[in-house]
């Protein structure tokens, strides 16, 4: 069931957007005949693999690789020495800033490694059987050094110190030694220790929770090929071709005209594909056989070797008046960066609190180095694991005042002209809308059975603009191209065939959505933060403005007019110009048989930096039962609201909810990296690390509030990171209310559950 709320006073009317066409790429996947990135083979390829660090923490002695290179069959070996050796320098290339020497040494060791799975050399050859025997050949000499995974004991004094180049930033004085703590982040206003002297009651907590992984089907692949004149190709599974062409030319010191990158289809990515991890290697191993190598990887380094996102250790207070205004709040996030800085903590502190207007708050983030595989982007970024712990903490807080949960958000929401707890003043957001939407619901009415529990809880997202090249050619029939530079993760296709048919007056079945190479498109960022239908949807609606512009002189030179005596309308171009009398209207068709005539191809591309974003709130309500005998749970009723500013295509729309509330439940109940003593992960396949499938949740309702931003031609906001900030706390609250004690770790498993039924039982 899906419900749609409008708040637009004056709702336009829309013939394409709002609408439920046919995915464009939907025949094609269901077939079979979508190009993934394994699915790629070029003619005379090599076969690459990794040899990976068994040890969570070791210096490397020594590699040889001579008994590896004379096996016939085997035509490159690579290791960190066929690298260059970068400077730190921070580059804003995927969903947040990376630093290049960082993200070269996480793609092939140098004097060290780091994590288990840490990736120490690669070869080429001739088959999977002959490179497999070749990465046994090699030789590594490993000097094993004391290794920490827990972010809090990464944290202590004497804790094994990963980087010695590493002092903490964000605080004063500089310390004089290296750490594990790579950065403080600190947020706040007012007096939080006079409200919380003031305040009539208090609640304070720690939560803890676990690296998940994103959990995408299909795994990291690519064909890299380094001809002899030094142009390189690589065709690849990611978020983002431009990244993949940037990251690639400075791990391996190329000039970026050197590299042209061709997106497969993603079988998944959620963040996770918004850095590299194979794709320098196969160039390397490219450049030294002179051959095109291809690489794909298995479960097993998809889970070693690859990041997730963030355990943390966290803890909230809330101070509250007796009618439930919060007056004060203190926010601490520990996050777990990895093997490299560069933790969502930053995006977790701005994300806390953003929900409410409190007065007076602290909020201190940490990014912290640990001996496990180097975080990367999972849907909002450092938020879920953030409104796990304040949500929880509002949920006690709703509980000992005897509060309705969302009357008690009502009070506290922000509001239009509210200043966000990160900075900005909030304008044309729906968070109260949301709120009511949830609260009026027949699920919310609803009664509730034995041994369950109705959590609810809020979430945001603050959603981004950024670069973005679009364009749009009319074909000699009248048909017409959009293309642009971003990967489809999402719907975006659609969307972009969408707002051009609409802007154009054609039907969308006319406009066929490609995403193009680095060498046949402009610049354009990662598919990431929830920005694509918003910022690359800007530039495809401005290009087909400029279309429009175009194809009205061409008009005007037919009839000879000016370009003001006609008006497009509905697909066609109207003579307004008395003195021609009844001129027949031109259709696209029509204008576009005639272009040779009126000035050749018509065809206009933009390139824009977006700005003015609208940010995302959700509010979800969970039903849950929990097994008294085992402690099982199962999620028997949902329901997501979330302003989505003006859904282009509600069925994608409605998707991203359900898929964020999926991944999101499944992080709450059941989702975990395991490693044993020495460092390594014990549970590195879907058979032991289990993710959701279809029998273990409901239909998933969803709510549609829209709030449309007027920064965007059709009202949109970034509708696919909200998702899956609300599941974790909603299932958590639900299960305090179901079994009456606050699990305040993650995951909420049957082990775990049963313990606590036992321990509030004894």
């Amino acid at each position: 069931m899906t419900d749609v709320l409008d708040r637009a006073e004056q709702k336009t009317e829309l013939k394409v957007v709002g609408g439920r066409p046919i995915r464009p790429d939907g025949a094609d996947k269901v077939t079979g005949r979508a190009a993934f990135g394994a699915d790629l083979n070029v003619a005379g390829q090599l076969v690459g693999k990794v040899l990976r660090s068994p040890h969570a923490h070791a210096r490397i002695v020594s590699i040889d690789a001579r008994k590896a290179r004379a096996l016939p069959g085997v035509k490159a070996v690579v290791t960190g020495d066929d690298f260059p050796n970068l400077a730190s320098e921070m580059h804003e290339g995927g969903e947040s800033a990376s630093n290049l020497r960082d993200l070269a040494m996480n793609v092939i060791a140098r004097d060290k490694a780091l994590y288990d799975g840490h990736a120490v050399a690669a070869v080429a050859a001739i088959s999977n059987a002959v490179a497999d025997q070749a990465l046994e050949l090699i030789e590594v000499v490993y000097e094993e050094l004391p290794h920490v995974l827990d972010v809090e004991d990464a944290m202590a004094p004497g804790a094994p110190v990963l980087h010695q180049h590493l002092f903490t930033q964000g605080v004063d004085p500089k310390p004089a030694a290296p750490s594990n703590v790579a950065m403080r982040h600190r947020l706040g206003r007012g007096d939080p220790d006079a409200a919380f002297a003031e305040a009539d009651v208090v609640v304070e907590g720690r939560y803890v929770t676990k690296a998940v992984h994103q959990g995408y089907i299909e795994p990291h692949a690519c064909v890299a090929s380094w001809a002899e004149d030094g142009q390189c190709e690589v065709w690849a599974s990611s978020q983002g071709a431009f990244m993949v062409r940037t990251y690639c030319a400075k791990v391996l010191g190329l000039e970026i005209s050197n590299i042209r990158v061709t997106p497969a289809e993603i079988g998944g990515g959620f963040g996770g594909k918004t850095t590299v991890y194979l794709e320098p290697l196969a160039l390397a191993l490219s450049r030294q056989s002179g051959h095109p190598v291809k690489m794909v990887m298995t479960r097993d380094e998809v889970f070693r070797a690859t990041g997730p996102t963030s355990a943390s250790v966290m803890h909230v207070k809330l101070g509250a008046k007796a009618d439930g205004t919060i007056t004060a709040a203190e926010v601490e996030l520990k996050y777990q960066a990895g093997a490299f800085p560069g933790s969502p903590v930053g995006a977790g502190c701005m994300t806390a609190l953003a929900c409410y207007d409190i007065d007076n708050f602290t909020i201190t983030g940490w990014d912290v180095v640990t001996n496990t595989p180097k975080v990367a982007a999972y849907r909002a970024p450092g938020a879920p694991i953030a409104a796990f712990a304040v949500e929880s903490a509002l949920d006690d807080l709703a509980l000992k005042l005897g509060a309705d949960p969302i009357e008690l958000r009502l009070k506290n929401a922000v509001r239009d002209g509210a200043k966000a707890s990160y900075g900005p003043t909030y304008r044309n957001i729906g968070f109260v809308e949301t709120l009511e939407a949830i609260r009026d619901s027949e699920h919310y009415k609803a009664p509730l059975g034995p041994n369950q529990g109705r959590g609810v809880a809020a979430g945001f997202w603050f959603n981004v603009g950024g670069e973005s090249t679009a364009a749009v050619h009319v074909s000699e029939d009248g048909s017409v191209a959009v293309v642009t530079g971003n990967p489809d993760i999402g719907g975006s296709r659609a969307s972009m065939a969408m707002m051009a048919a609409e802007t154009l007056g054609v039907a969308v079945e006319h406009v066929r959505p490609r995403v193009a190479d680095t060498a046949s498109i402009g610049f354009s960022m990662v598919t990431g933060g929830s920005r694509t239908t918003f910022a690359t949807g800007m530039a495809v609606v401005q290009a087909a403005e400029k279309v429009i512009d175009d194809l009205k002189r061409r008009a005007a030179v037919i009839w000879d007019t000016t370009p003001e005596m006609v008006e497009w309308t509905e697909g066609r171009a109207v003579c307004l110009d008395p003195a021609k009398g009844e001129a027949k209207p031109l259709t696209l068709a029509a204008l576009a048989a005639q272009s040779a005539k009126t000035g050749g191809p018509i065809s206009a591309e933009v390139a824009l930096n977006a700005q003015g974003a609208g940010p995302g709130f959700g509010v979800h309500v969970c039903d849950l039962e929990v097994d008294p005998e085992t402690g099982h749970v199962t999620v028997v009723r949902y329901t997501a609201a979330q302003d989505v500013g003006r859904a282009i295509h509600p069925s994608y729309v409605e998707g991203q909810l359900q898929g964020g509330v999926a991944q999101g439940v499944g992080w709450a109940l059941n989702e975990e990296y395991i490693f044993d003593r020495e460092g390594r992960m014990e549970n590195a396949g879907f058979l032991d690390y289990r993710v959701p499938v279809a029998s273990d949740l409901p239909m998933i309702d969803t709510i549609l509030v829209e709030v449309p931003n007027p920064r965007h031609p059709f009202g949109a906001k970034g509708v696919g990171e909200v998702p899956i900030v609300p599941p974790l706390p909603a299932a958590a609250n639900a299960v305090r209310r179901a079994i009456g004690v606050r699990m305040a770790e993650l995951p909420m498993s049957p082990p775990k559950l049963r313990a606590a039924m036992d321990g509030k039982a004894g």
